[in-house]
């Protein structure tokens, strides 16, 4: 299933000074490229959706990868399906009340809006593409010379567009000592 693009041709055309109708006509096809760059730069859909993932516990915690996690749906583990009271959701953690090998959890999550952020990285990097398809470096017209940044080459994110992504990225397992459990 294709995800819905992470900005529309509409704001597209207003965050490059244009008309809509005056947008390439693959416009669109470098806003779904560009917002799949940066889905998969951050590793996360941001798009509302449902989910199911098994994922192995730690310490009876199984951190869900997409987030905002909005609400559990199932939760299976040790064969059966767990009932509400054997898990907590806080957060895009799962703490589970037994120890289990494995968990099978089915979950929405996403944002009812994308962050303005997360748009405006792909607005600008959509951008860069259409005002810049060739790749050229530098091109000369007569007595006008027009050099292109290196960022602007390629349909790629910039170092500073991948460190603002990189708060969207699901964190690594962290030991904490002296956690209580929420029960």
């Amino acid at each position: 299933m294709a995800l819905p693009a992470l900005a529309t041709l509409d704001e597209l055309a207003a965050w490059m000074q244009q008309d809509r109708d005056e947008l390439p006509e693959g416009a669109a096809l470098v806003l779904d490229t560009a917002s799949a760059i940066v889905r998969s730069e951050a590793r996360q859909r941001f798009t509302r959706g449902t989910t199911t993932v098994a994922l192995a516990p730690r310490d009876q915690v199984v951190t869900l990868p997409q987030r905002p996690v909005v609400a559990v749906e199932l939760v299976r583990a040790g064969g059966r399906e767990l009932r509400a009271d054997e898990y907590r959701l806080w957060r895009d953690e799962l703490w589970l009340a037994g120890s289990y090998g494995s968990a099978v959890v089915t979950y929405s999550h996403g944002y009812v809006t994308v962050p303005a952020d997360v748009r405006a990285i792909v607005l600008t990097l959509a951008g860069r593409v259409l005002t810049n398809p060739s790749d050229l470096r530098q091109e000369s017209v007569g007595a006008v010379n027009v050099t292109y940044a290196a960022e602007t080459i390629g349909a790629s994110l910039a170092q500073i567009e991948r460190d603002a992504l990189a708060r969207y990225r699901p964190r690594a397992a962290v030991v904490q000592l002296g956690r209580g459990r929420p029960w």
